[in-house]
């Protein structure tokens, strides 16, 4: 097991194809896949094993330090979701040299925090460690607890836009950013 990131609650680690039914149990909750994956709906199985996984694990290859990672609780050593801190592969708001942080967890460990904890080790290891310029954040506009992450963790408000992914049904979004530069003089703000 290849752990990227541990937070104080947290460990982040790679995928692995054991992950099978980590994956499906968490978009099998409709609660959590509603406003979050393309079709609004639990995901099948064979989908699952053999298009979604297999994209994740490639991820490593392609990428070393980005990626996908399994997000595990430490106090019980149970799978809790993901999060995703890449490149843009396929949302046409995001640029070339933006890093996309998103993520996806459990209805049990909703309100928990966990989301805000390792978007913020996630933003300080790509700004300390990575040498990444801008972070963003998409979310749906109604994807309220989404947004509360975002602007909890520094990102700023940057447009709407019109997300047409989710099954050909056009829903307003919003994209959330932070620079590099922002990010320092923010930690220059703290620190004085």
């Amino acid at each position: 097991m290849t752990i990227f990131l541990e937070t104080e609650r947290l460990i982040l680690r790679q995928f692995t194809e054991n992950d099978v039914d980590n994956l499906y149990n968490l978009d099998s909750d409709p609660d959590v896949v509603r406003l979050a994956s393309r079709t609004g709906k639990p995901t099948e199985y064979t989908v699952i094993k053999t298009e979604t996984l297999p994209s994740i694990i490639q991820y490593y290859q392609k990428y070393e330090n980005f990626g996908y990672w399994a997000t595990i609780e430490k106090s019980t050593a149970e799978f809790i979701g993901w999060f995703l801190f890449r490149p843009n592969l396929d949302n046409p708001v995001i640029n070339d040299d933006e890093i996309e942080l998103g993520y996806r967890l459990k209805k049990s460990v909703w309100g928990k925090g966990y989301a805000t904890e390792a978007s913020a080790a996630l933003i300080l290891k790509g700004f300390t460690e990575l040498n990444v310029k801008c972070v963003v954040a998409t979310s749906l506009v109604a994807n309220t607890a989404s947004i509360r992450v975002m602007e909890k963790v520094g990102l700023k408000f940057e447009r709407y836009f019109t997300e047409n992914r989710f099954l050909g049904e056009n829903k307003e979004a919003a994209k959330y950013s932070l620079h590099r530069s922002q990010f320092l003089l923010s930690t220059e703000m703290k620190e004085k």
